[in-house]
């Protein structure tokens, strides 16, 4: 297999510099610990060799008599114990640790006493586990002994102490174990730096693997594939990431939807709104220019007549351009409801007395039903006036003349007044009755279009900011209800 070793990527670089640099670290570590676990197991073996030292000592001589030291024995077994091996330093100790006698230099033994506890632990370990105690020639520095009691007359009257790790021995195997360790480690630095390339090596190309396969997908995407995803990957960063970038992709593909279905009602408006915006200028065009052109022709009452049409057609495009204003307000959330205390009521009255005039005009009978005490409503008064507006505006744009409209108010709950628009119009077909509330839609009626649909999507969204609802009951031929609930206060 052929290896790609990456070239100006800072990324493989810096992951390899880091990798490298904790395997140095740790072959470091590595060779402090095994060199003290070799001196230890090198000391505990020692121990174990010659642990017996000391009770061979104890039980073939006799080197204190009358409480004292028997100099010419003591020193001549010791003494050949030293020639047959220089590493080994016998002591002999009181009863309380006082060292009485020993063969070495007097100049370098530097202490008079050895503790005690590590060779009574000893003797009753009998040498079977690894124990230090002090060492005479080096005072604060651990040593492995062997240690033996010596009895005169049944009685303790010392203790025959041997230190087996002489300053000799121990200068000796430091220099030893320098070498040794430092071929070692060599060795161990060489091989853990081969294992570590050949393992970095291949987990990049896994990694980088994974990484390009993401980058294919990422830039498929960018290319227009919008439905290109990263296959999933079950934990760790990279599942965080593929999954990320998935999450990221649907986000994205929605907005496009929505701003493709946005961008659909904006032209779908600007067609509405041209045609019904021209329909009203074009009637006035059309009858300014007859009373410009045929005035001195026209009577006094055609030329009025002219005029009222004039009018009605601007107060049409007045009204039109007034609910595409107020409904961007509400869409962009610039006209918040301000609630307060509302005699439904009375406003439902004052707004009844202003329809009349058009309700008679029509042929069409408008009245208020409610029952008295009815409670005020927390409200915004202008946003309401404004509902009940748009839907009697609805209810007469579609109800023939004879028809009636009724506006029904009732208690429902104690915290609950509805509100109902009633009429006997044409009805809406069940299939429809969904659409109406959305902007810019119209339903035919008697073949013409009767607006651009602005009036009951203001109706929608100021209930939509009172927290409330509207719902519709309609049957062809039997007429329409609108019913919406207030809070009352």
């Amino acid at each position: 297999m052929q290896i790609k070793w990456p070239r100006g990527n800072a990324l493989f670089w810096k992951i390899s510099i880091v990798f490298t640099v904790w395997l140095v670290i740790l072959g470091i570590v590595y060779l402090f610990m095994a060199s003290r676990i070799s001196r230890q197991y090198y000391y505990e073996v020692n121990q174990q060799l010659y642990g017996n030292i000391a009770s061979h000592l104890a039980s073939t001589t006799q080197p204190i008599r009358n409480g004292k030291s028997d100099t010419a024995v003591m020193h001549e077994i010791i003494h050949s114990t030293m020639v047959i091996n220089p590493s080994v330093e016998v002591y002999l100790l009181d009863k309380e640790g006082g060292i009485i006698d020993f063969v070495v230099p007097r100049a370098s033994v530097l202490t008079d006493r050895v503790d005690l506890a590590p060779v009574q632990h000893y003797i009753s370990q009998k040498g079977r586990n690894y124990i230090t105690g002090s060492n005479p020639r080096q005072p604060g520095e651990a040593s492995i002994f062997s240690a033996a009691p010596v009895y005169e007359n049944g009685k303790l009257a010392g203790y025959v102490y041997a230190v087996l790790a002489s300053k000799l021995q121990s200068s000796a195997l430091e220099g030893r174990n320098r070498w040794f360790f430092l071929q070692l480690g060599s060795i161990m630095l060489v091989l853990t730096l081969v294992s570590a390339i050949i393992v970095a090596i291949i987990t990049w190309r896994l990694i980088n693997s994974n990484l390009r396969k993401a980058a294919e997908v990422v830039q498929r995407f960018k290319d227009g594939e919008h439905s290109a995803r990263v296959p999933e990957h079950g934990g760790g960063s990279l599942g965080v990431l593929t999954s990320t970038f998935n999450q990221m992709a649907d986000t994205i593909v929605r907005n496009m939807e929505q701003l493709a279905a946005t961008d659909k009602l904006r032209q779908e408006l600007i067609a509405n709104v041209s045609h019904d915006l021209r329909t009203p200028l074009a009637i006035m065009q059309g009858y300014i220019e007859t009373l410009q052109i045929r005035q001195d022709r026209l009577s006094p009452e055609e030329q009025q007549k002219f005029l009222g049409i004039v009018h009605d057609s601007s107060q049409n495009l007045s009204r039109l351009v007034s609910q595409l204003f107020e409904y961007s307000k509400l869409e962009a959330g610039q006209s918040g409801p301000v609630l307060e205390p509302v005699f439904v009521s009375e406003l439902v009255n004052d707004i009844v007395t202003k329809y009349q005039l058009m309700a008679r005009n029509k042929n069409v009978s408008l009245r208020m039903e409610a029952p008295p005490g009815l409670p005020h409503v927390l409200a915004d008064i202008a946003q309401m006036e404004r509902v009940i507006q748009n839907l009697l505006d609805n209810a007469l744009k579609f109800t023939h003349p004879g028809g009636s409209i009724r506006i029904l108010l009732s208690q429902r709950t104690a915290t609950q007044i509805e509100i109902a628009v009633w009429d006997d119009g044409d009805g809406i077909p069940h299939e429809q009755q969904t659409l109406i509330f959305e902007r810019y839609k119209q339903l035919p009626q008697h073949g013409e279009s009767k607006g651009i649909g602005l009036g009951l999507a203001i109706v929608k969204k100021i209930l939509d900011l009172h927290q409330t609802t509207i719902s519709i009951q309609s049957e062809p031929g039997k007429g329409t209800t609108f019913r919406f609930m207030l809070t009352a206060c």
